[in-house]
């Protein structure tokens, strides 16, 4: 399915989750992105029908569950809605492997802008005067991102296109340009990367997302080149890396009943008046890092003091990008 195809279903699910009443199809079109056409030209609207119809069959053979009727006795034409008792899914255990793909998908989906569509979709449907349900959607709008790198480095693997960026590692204070033809990006132990042709040291190399600095400048034409059939990106990500040892030991207290993936992580749980104290092993504490401050409110980094540290250094990073400009501001 084309991207574009898995957006629009995407905002139709969203759209018709957000209300309880029915939405018919002039409704559906001048909401939801991807519909959009000229209602007067028949053959616009034909096309917009058969699309309409095409994705009604796709999402009922998902399993949604499409309802049809109509808003009050006065409608005459027929609307849509899904319904919620029977689309919302029951509480599903995850083993840890399986927690970690939904949450890759998540990332994806966050970075593929499908949040702002949806919110636009959102406000159009309350400035018809449609009532939206605010709680409807909280199942399906992750709130996790990927690295800046992902967006450009995805599009040249598509494009064939060759890349050039700069890449800092640990042992090395000053960032190196890199030139790659990349071949694919994938996730693995949690992490990025993008595997490729390293054009300097004309061999197969993999780069970490998290450690590209600034901007990925694409080069050349597309169709550069073309990558090895049957090449395994996880299997090179994994030789290159080596196997991952946890050696460190966190001390994180959670809310009761909140933070499941954390606990998924955790070899020891001790509840307490203040809350549930987890032991957690990890690698990469930026990378634990990350996933505490997600969790907002709901966790206390402990111990040990690194890590305390890289979480105090995410949020200030994550307060400096969303403050407000002061410009002008009185000294």
């Amino acid at each position: 399915m084309s991207r574009t195809r898995t957006e629009r279903l995407v905002n139709l699910v969203i759209c018709l989750l957000s209300t309880r009443r029915f939405l018919t199809a002039a409704q559906i079109a001048a909401t939801v992105p991807g519909y959009e056409h000229d209602p007067e030209d028949p053959r616009d609207h034909e096309a917009f029908q058969r699309k309409f119809e095409r994705d009604k069959a796709e999402l009922r053979e998902l399993g949604v569950p499409l309802e049809t009727g109509q808003a009050s006795a006065f409608d005459t034409e027929q609307g849509y809605r899904i319904a919620h008792r029977e689309y919302a899914l029951p509480d599903i255990p995850l083993e840890p492997d399986e927690a970690a793909a939904v949450g890759i998908a998540a990332r994806l989906w966050q970075h593929a802008g499908l949040a702002a569509a949806a919110s636009s979709g959102l406000a159009k449907l309350r400035a018809a005067g449609v009532e939206v349900d605010p709680q409807a959607t909280l199942g399906v709008e992750p709130v996790v991102t990927v690295d800046p790198a992902f967006a450009p480095l995805t599009g040249a693997a598509r494009s064939r296109r060759a890349v050039t960026f700069s890449y800092r590692v640990p042992e090395v204070d000053e960032p190196s340009t890199r030139r790659l033809q990349p071949w694919g990006v994938v996730c693995w132990q949690g992490r990025w990367y993008v595997v490729g042709h390293d054009r300097d040291r004309d061999a197969t190399r993999c780069f970490r997302l998290s450690r590209i600095v600034g901007q990925v400048r694409v080069v050349g034409p597309e169709g550069a080149f073309t990558p090895p059939e049957d090449v395994d990106l996880i299997s090179h990500v994994a030789r290159w890396s080596g196997p991952l040892e946890r050696t460190g030991r966190a001390t994180v207290v959670v809310r009761p009943g909140r933070a499941a993936g954390l606990r998924r992580l955790a070899v020891e749980t001790v509840p307490g008046p203040g809350g549930d104290r987890l032991t957690i092993p990890y690698a990469d504490v930026e990378w634990l890092a990350s996933r505490l401050v997600g969790y907002g409110a709901d966790v206390r980094a402990d111990g040990p003091p690194e890590l305390r540290e890289a979480v105090i250094q995410q949020l200030k990073e994550v307060v400096a990008r969303h403050e407000p400009a002061r410009t002008g501001a009185p000294s």
